[in-house]
């Protein structure tokens, strides 16, 4: 299932006092909107944490097609694994909207968990998470129909961004187009496209001004089912 806000990062596992330390050696960064953050193979530098914006994890085919891994907001990290093996990014991600960042670079991050080596505990708790959400992932493409893969991602976009308008009612409190939708889906834009419209005529859904908002979240869970 793809994540829009990770369960878990580096900040949510550490102790307070701990994230207030680590955040203390980020400088800021300001992004536009589709403005590329890095590519994947670019060098694993250090991670950013969002305190602003809206963030895209993607892979692209070499066709160009593109797989949305995970949307970001404010209070996600992105590209902490970098801070552990220094490896090239896996991933390429880029802003949907504006968005302020804040950047700790590898080496301060070494500097830091040296003097506070109590990091690398909690840092495994972070890992065995991301391998239970790749796990999840890999099932949900692999088994689940079209219209299960299109009701999961709106349904994680409404968990991370979701607000309860009324009578169970979840307004999506970001602008998300269909083609991102279709992207985190993993399947193309047009079919994403005509299950969307398929659920708005039966008032599963609705869509104002760019905002979705689950008019019967219990149908699409049913639907996200394996």
């Amino acid at each position: 299932m793809v994540k829009p806000v990770a369960a878990q990062t580096v900040l949510s596992v550490l102790p307070p006092a701990l994230a207030d330390g680590l955040m203390a050696q980020a400088r800021p960064v300001a992004l536009r909107a589709g403005q590329v953050l890095f590519l994947a193979d670019d060098p694993g530098d250090g991670c950013y944490l969002i305190a602003e914006g809206l963030l895209k994890v993607c892979v692209v085919a070499p066709s160009g097609a593109e797989r949305i891994l995970a949307v970001l907001g404010p209070g996600a990290m992105v590209g902490e694994l970098a801070l552990l093996d220094g490896r090239p990014r896996s991933a390429s991600v880029a802003a949907i909207r504006p968005s302020q960042l804040r950047f700790v670079s590898r080496a301060a991050f070494q500097a830091f968990a040296e003097a506070h080596p109590e990091v690398y505990r909690h840092i495994v708790m972070l890992l065995a998470a991301r391998l239970r959400d790749t796990n999840a992932i890999v099932t949900a493409a692999s088994f689940l129909t079209l219209k299960g893969r299109v009701a999961r991602a709106l349904l994680s976009l409404a968990d991370a961004f979701g607000h309860d308008v009324g009578n169970g009612r979840l307004l999506v409190r970001q602008k998300v187009s269909q083609a991102d939708i279709a992207a985190m889906a993993g399947i193309a834009r047009e079919n994403a496209s005509r299950i969307l419209n398929d659920w708005i005529r039966a008032r599963l859904l609705t869509r104002l001004s760019g905002y979705y908002c689950l008019e019967n979240k219990a149908a699409l869970e049913a639907e996200a089912e394996l």
